[in-house]
């Protein structure tokens, strides 16, 4: 098993830091398994302006955006997101 390095935009840490400690931590707790494994998490995709694949998360009344740097093995972390209402990824039935 491959350990990528974890890489979190600074849009990321702000929304984190403002969070209870205990949302902070159980994210903190995902982002470590998103290192080992970043392609099993991902419930859905979109590409950014450049093409890339960002892959999108959902854990704990969250979304987590990111996209995995093969190339220089980091998986970086673009922004969090607190879900509202019932999200399901699209093309995927409940």
């Amino acid at each position: 098993m491959i350990e990528y390095r974890l890489l979190v935009d600074l849009e990321a840490v702000v929304e984190l830091d403002n969070l209870p400690k205990r949302d902070r931590s159980r994210l903190l707790l995902f982002f470590e398994k998103l290192r080992s494994y970043p392609e099993h998490y991902a419930s859905a995709s979109e590409r950014d302006d450049r093409g890339r694949r960002i892959d999108i998360a959902s854990h704990a009344g969250w979304l987590i955006y990111y996209w995995t740097d093969f190339a220089d093995r980091h998986v970086k972390i673009l922004k969090v997101l607190r879900v509202t209402g019932a999200w399901r990824p699209i093309g995927r039935k409940k």
